[in-house]
């Protein structure tokens, strides 16, 4: 193991990912049960989806500032103790009662706030403990966590909601969790330096390839937020995962049931279809991110990062845009999975560009760049359905294959080279 540590706590952050995912896409899985149960119309379940992604978009920002402050180790920790309280509680929520649906919504929200510190906190580890050269990789195989987490889910939360019910669905995702959360804090230490199996050749093979913002992690000053605000590239990213956001969440929240009620798929067959485009998530992620790794070593940042995310962005907005046209439910899967695939082949330039411009604030900027992602997300929630309901669900894949192509142009804004810089004194 020697040698190897950072890529053992990348391996982590992988499964930790996962079962972030498990705990995120088990309520749309559950979603028909749920609504059943609570009476809901489609909009109401939207306003619990909705509800998730609102506390997880306004609690990414503090929740990188924290990560900052007091490390990933600590902040992910306590955030996974939160996130298996809450999961807990959405099946405990009574139904039939007039505030039930209020309960539902808050407990939702709450969730979020504890799940937001993963992906911020997950960079500033990223910022500590991973040369330059190798972060697409890294944060690639990270990502590939949501895909195989959501992956796992159709089917996992398909069988036990069959069992024993949806209850039981969101009682093993909070159990699973919490065991990865305490294995975490025995493994994990927030910097090289700190960890008793990091050796010397490892800690100096770091500390040769971390960027100049990096170069003195633990010593710099927290950039001032209206640095990062200010920053161009910051502007041009977030707006790009805005874009990201609202596509990918389609995936998360009404994929499933849009294969089962517009296609007309059965539960067994909506579950399997709806794997896939997990499973490409999953693949293309560490593919793009190795892409992006050797394309940046060879030609520089702006190809490797920027040209890997333009591209993935612009086919993702292809694909969307073609399942339109597409009459075979398995045949409008497939395409769409591709759509999802795409996407996934940016996600590590949007987290290793803002670990490389932000250095040891690097947990503050991805939660401002998340927070963008997520308020996509939770527009698309809640506004997927109501296109659906006045336009169609043709008219819902073209407005995000629209953003996804606002999203390639905004990467064609971003200079990886430039770190962010302080305001003067």
């Amino acid at each position: 193991m020697n040698g190897r540590i950072r890529w053992v706590l990348i391996f982590w952050m992988f499964l930790m990912s996962a079962i972030a995912y498990l705990d995120r896409v088990n309520v749309s899985i559950a979603g028909q049960a749920i609504q059943k149960d609570f009476g809901l119309t489609n909009v109401q379940l939207g306003w619990v989806f909705s509800a998730f992604v609102i506390g997880y978009a306004l609690f990414q920002a503090p929740g990188g500032r924290l990560a900052d402050r007091f490390g990933p180790r600590r902040v992910i920790a306590v955030g996974v103790i939160w996130w298996g309280i809450f999961t807990t509680l959405t099946a405990w929520v009574p139904a039939g009662l007039a505030i039930s649906v209020g309960l539902l919504i808050t407990v939702r929200f709450l969730l979020g706030l504890g799940e937001a510190v993963v992906y911020p906190s997950s960079n500033r580890l990223v910022a500590a403990w991973v040369p330059t050269g190798e972060r697409g990789l890294a944060n690639g195989l990270i990502f590939a966590g949501v895909g195989a987490g959501a992956g796992v889910t159709p089917p996992l939360i398909t069988y036990i909601l069959v069992n024993w019910g949806w209850q039981w669905s969101f009682y093993v995702s909070a159990l699973i969790g919490l065991a990865a959360g305490l294995l975490w804090y025995v493994l994990a230490r927030d910097t090289p330096e700190q960890h008793p199996w990091a050796s010397e050749e490892e800690i100096a093979h770091i500390e040769a390839g971390l960027p100049a913002p990096a170069s003195e992690m633990g010593k710099q000053k927290a950039l001032p937020w209206g640095a990062i605000l200010a920053d161009r590239n910051m502007a041009a990213v977030t707006v790009s995962y805005f874009a990201y956001g609202y596509a990918a969440y389609i995936f998360f929240t009404w994929f499933f049931i849009y294969l089962s009620r517009v296609r007309g798929l059965d539960l067994k067959s909506s579950a399997l279809y709806s794997m896939l485009p997990f499973i490409a998530m999953a693949v293309c992620s560490p593919l793009g991110g190795w892409v992006a790794d050797r394309l940046t070593a060879r030609y520089g940042k702006r190809v490797g990062r920027c040209g890997v995310a333009v591209f993935g962005i612009a086919w993702a907005a292809i694909f969307l845009a073609l399942a339109t046209q597409v009459e075979s439910a398995r045949v409008a899967s497939i395409v769409l999975a591709g759509g999802a695939g795409a996407l996934y082949l940016s996600q590590s330039a949007f987290w290793s560009v803002t670990a490389d411009i932000a250095g040891s604030s690097a947990g503050s900027a991805s939660g401002l760049m998340n927070m963008g992602g997520q308020i996509g997300g939770a527009v698309t929630a809640s506004l997927t359905p109501w296109i659906a309901d006045h336009f169609g669900w043709t008219a819902s894949f073209l407005v995000a294959a629209g953003l996804c192509a606002i999203g390639s142009v905004a990467w064609l804004l971003v200079n990886p080279n430039v770190a962010i810089a302080t305001e003067p004194e």
